[in-house]
């Protein structure tokens, strides 16, 4: 009888190949491995209208500033927040946090409370702004700012309407839904 031998050959591990699975498990225990970058939201109605709202937000904070009269600084308190609150909107659609958080949080009536709230404060604030800037001596060299700041309020009163408007139809569809 003849003797079977069987030799095995193991080919030795290529350096780049065994790396490539640690880095992937690197990238999975990364702590922010829950971040997604969504992009495709800015080209909703929603997405274009926040852009809308933090474009018009640094308009009205440059053009008010310096705030020389009450009415004036309540007019850029009511920008800078309402700024604020936008910017941290797009960051949450932007990074994906509503997704990735799974937490009770209603974030349609959040953000719907929210921009409400910029709403009501915006339109009160142009409404004081133009007052303000109406009652200005005309030799004054602000006078033309402050006007149109106060023009460019009532901008982003109406792009906060519109965004509410939509928001309040979106949370009254998913009421409906649940």
């Amino acid at each position: 009888m003849m003797t079977e031998t069987v030799v095995n050959v193991q080919e030795a591990p290529n350096n780049n190949m065994a790396n490539k699975p640690q880095q992937t498990n690197q990238q999975q225990d990364s702590p922010f491995s829950w971040i997604k970058i969504n992009l495709d939201y800015f080209k909703t109605v929603p997405g274009l209208l926040k852009i809308a709202e933090f474009i018009l937000g640094i308009l009205c904070m440059s053009l008010a500033s310096p705030a020389y009269y009450g009415g004036t600084h309540f007019f850029l308190f009511v920008a800078t927040t309402s700024f604020i609150g936008t910017l941290i909107w797009i960051f949450i659609y932007l990074l994906g946090i509503r997704e990735a958080l799974n937490m009770p949080i209603n974030w349609i009536l959040t953000e719907l409370f929210n921009t409400g709230i910029c709403t009501v404060f915006y339109i009160i604030a142009f409404i004081v702004q133009l007052i303000v800037s109406a009652t200005i001596h005309h030799a004054y060299s602000h006078r033309g700012m402050y006007i149109a700041a106060g023009v460019f309020g009532l901008f982003n009163a109406g792009v906060y309407g519109f965004a509410t408007y939509l928001l309040s139809i979106e949370w009254k569809s998913s009421r409906s839904t649940n």
